[in-house]
């Protein structure tokens, strides 16, 4: 990992999701009914999408590694980019690596996302990330379906066939918003560069597309805004870009949507917010300029 890079600077982000009859992220208290606030505004939590980016990266032998790591100036070296909050990790190992001095360098995700590896006197390593996610609302209310699901096979005694009583959950139609913040002061103390900022920013458009599963085959990241200010101290307000970016529902705002073209969807900032940004980015427009170019 280089030891000088460019000065990473603040930035705010906000992801538009589409969920079409589909369980975004499932509810572990509830049965996994999808996400709900008490107004019936659906819910995706931090770590559900974090979980998908570490994924992503994790699969060396994945297309979507083989791809994004070929897009840089130096292609990265996959034992830089290795994940600590993955399966089988063994502790021992993390902590000897940590007395090393080669924890930092070893785990992209410790640098981006932070962790929280308390080992007794090694508590120091503990850090806030970079880049946080925040919680992710659906615009308007959603709508939930239960289903029985069978398989052909009888898993029950006495039964000629499987059953899965309202195991099947899902959101009819829904538009989910998840702001992102890139914080350059947490960078400085935890090491991380601004290739594994842009890391992050190249997978991010994959994280739905290439993790789909049984009750989440139709999630689609609508748009991936990417504002970075002017200036490591920032340049405008977070409130205003993410209000500025997020979609409004044009009628019945209390009510579930069935389409997306039920909402007036911003096609970018504001002039006045616009100009005091350094650079205004899709990621999803980004990445299929790419794909389309392979």
């Amino acid at each position: 990992m280089p030891e000088t890079e460019e000065r990473i600077c603040k930035a705010t982000g906000l992801l538009v999701i589409e969920v079409l009859n589909s369980n975004p992220n499932g509810d572990p208290d509830k049965e996994s009914d999808p996400r709900m606030r008490p107004d019936l505004r659906g819910e995706i939590s931090p770590v559900s999408f974090k979980r998908k980016v570490r994924d992503l990266i994790d699969d060396k032998e994945g297309p979507v590694w083989k791809a994004v790591s070929l897009q840089f100036k130096n292609p990265l070296a996959p034992e830089e980019y290795a994940i600590l909050e993955s399966r089988g990790r063994v502790r021992e190992q993390i902590r000897q690596e940590i007395k090393d001095n080669l924890f930092i360098q070893k785990y992209w995700d410790a640098r981006v996302f932070g962790n929280t590896f308390l080992e007794e006197d090694l508590s120091q390593h503990l850090r806030t990330g970079v880049a946080q996610f925040g919680l992710g609302i659906s615009v308007a209310p959603i709508r939930v379906d239960r289903l029985t699901t069978t398989n052909k096979s009888g898993v029950q005694e006495g039964k000629d066939r499987g059953m899965a009583p309202l195991g099947y959950r899902i959101v009819q139609h829904g538009v989910y918003c998840v702001p992102f913040f890139v914080n350059p002061t947490a960078a400085r103390k935890i090491r991380c560069t601004q290739t594994d900022i842009d890391l992050l920013l190249k997978v991010i458009p994959f994280a739905y597309a290439h993790t789909a599963a049984y009750n989440r085959a139709a999630v689609e990241i609508r748009h991936a805004w990417y504002v970075e200010h002017k200036s490591p101290l920032g340049s405008v307000s977070d409130f205003a870009v993410i209000d500025a970016l997020t979609p409004k529902k044009k009628s019945a705002p209390d009510q579930p949507s069935s389409a997306w073209t039920d909402y007036d969807v911003p096609a970018g900032l504001p002039d006045d917010l616009k100009s005091r940004a350094r650079a205004v980015r899709d990621l999803m427009a980004e990445a299929y300029a790419i794909a389309a170019g392979a």
